[in-house]
Parts: structure tokens; sequence; C-alpha cells
């Protein structure tokens, strides 16, 4: 009977060494990928100042429901092609401006801010910076400095219909 004995290979030769430092491998480069991406991009979703958000709540609700009791509501047309706001204000007041905001649901760096002007009785126009799609969230208030009440609404873009704006006070209880 004749044994063979084959002398042990290196290590390196071996395919077991090699497969679990490249998981480790791997995960060391997924681990700082995340890491660098974590710290370089910003999320514009959480805000710095919660306290002082927490105490703004109070006003916000405050002018939903001056909306309500002046019964203000408002139709908004944005045309695709040229980017011209209509508004049509219904209710008791009549600024000589309107603030729209529109708010992007996922990424406040696409947030914008128009400003509409009185053209004739409850009609106000504007411009749109550039042609809108998706989903917005829309508010529209005087354009002062304190405003007494706002309007909100919803719309994706790009649409023919006209979107409708109300006051939205939340319940209470």
């Amino acid at each position: 009977m004749t044994v063979t004995s084959q002398s042990p290979q290196p290590w390196y030769k071996e395919f077991w060494p090699w497969m679990i430092l490249g998981v480790l491998a791997s995960s060391v480069i997924a681990g700082t990928t995340f890491l660098v991406l974590s710290i370089t991009s910003y999320d514009g979703m959480v805000e710095d100042n919660y306290y002082k958000s927490g105490l703004a709540i109070n006003q916000v609700i405050a002018q939903d429901r001056r909306a309500t009791a002046m019964d203000m509501a408002a139709a908004v047309r944005v045309d695709d092609l040229t980017g011209d706001v209509n508004v049509e204000l219904s209710g008791e007041a009549r600024p000589k401006r309107l603030l729209m905001t529109l708010i992007f649901p996922t990424r406040d760096d696409r947030d914008q801010q128009l400003i509409l002007e009185h053209v004739r009785d409850g009609h106000y126009v504007g411009q749109a910076p550039r042609q809108l799609e998706y989903r917005w969230y829309l508010q529209l208030a005087p354009d002062i400095e304190s405003p007494e009440w706002r309007l909100q609404g919803e719309a994706t873009f790009p649409s023919d219909k006209a979107f409708q704006m109300k006051a939205q006070v939340p319940d209470e209880g």
C-alpha cells in the first residue's frame, strides 16, 4: 500500500480565504459609500428648530380658521405651455397681491413661491418660473408679513382642470 502525500498549498492559493476576504472588503466598501452619501447629501425634510415649528402650528391653525370664517376659496388654473397662473378667489378678502407657495412633497429645494397680482374682481394672475410636473401641495395667502388667512390644496401637473383650494381646519378631538 503506497500512500502519496501532497504537500499543502499555501493559503493564498486556496479559495475560502479569498471568499471571506472578498465579503469583508465589499462590506467595508459599501459601508464607506453609505457613510460618504449620508454626510454629503442634505435631507431637506428635517427642520432644525422643532420647538419653533411647534409653536407656529397655532398660528397656522388660526389662519385656516379665519379663512373658513371668511368663506374663502380659490380655483387655480395653470397653463402647461406658458406657465400662466390664474386664480379666481371667492370670499370676503381681496388683497392686492397673493403669495402662492408650491411645495414639492419630498424635496424642499424644488419648492417655489409665486406672486399673483390682482387684475379685477377676485381674479389674480402670475407666472410660474418653469413648466410644472408631478404632484405639489399648494398654499395661497395674502402677500403680507403676517397673513390672517390661508388656503391649501393639492395639484398634479400637467392638468387641464382647475384645482380647488380651501381652508383645511384640523379636527379638534
